[in-house]
């Protein structure tokens, strides 16, 4: 809803049709007539990332759960998106190994259900871990997202990463 709101074009996917239609019916009542038609609802992960910038993933923050959603974003998303996964106990380390673009991955460091909750607080900081392989666009781009969204992000290297091996 913010991302729409801040004027980013949003997809949105979801296994369980009725969560598209739960969603559809409260983005009616919140979005303004000139946010609305910024959100898409598709029914298919390949037409929510095909021409993705940036995909954020709601999925549970279980392992095998990330490494499902993280291996397709991986193959259907283009070369150039950043995947940034909802997390507070998974490495995006591991995770970004996991794909053709450790380069292009970023945790935020919050279960996905808080993170609206935190719009309230102007400002408010978001704390994103990097991996030693990172690149400096990912970082841009996500720092213009959540700026633009009304966060602070602050980006860390992930606590446990190791630097790459020579």
């Amino acid at each position: 809803m913010s991302a729409a709101r801040a004027g980013f074009r949003v997809r949105l996917e979801d296994v369980m049709p009725a969560n598209l239609h739960h969603a559809r019916e409260a983005l009616r009542q919140e979005l303004s007539a000139e946010a609305m038609p910024a959100v898409a609802f598709v029914s298919t992960l390949e037409d929510a990332v095909r021409d993705a910038d940036l995909v954020i993933d709601c999925v549970p923050d279980e392992l095998e759960s990330k490494l499902e959603i993280f291996c397709l974003l991986d193959r259907m998303a283009p070369p150039r998106t950043v995947l940034a996964t909802p997390t507070t106990r998974l490495s995006i380390s591991d995770l970004a190994a996991c794909t053709y673009r450790a380069d292009r991955c970023i945790a935020i460091v919050a279960e996905a259900s808080a993170i609206p909750a935190r719009f309230t607080e102007p400002g408010a900081e978001l704390l994103l871990h990097t991996t030693p392989e990172t690149a400096p666009e990912a970082i841009a781009l996500l720092q213009a997202f959540w700026e633009r969204v009304g966060f602070t992000p602050r980006f860390e290297p992930e606590p446990s990463a190791t630097p790459p091996r020579q």
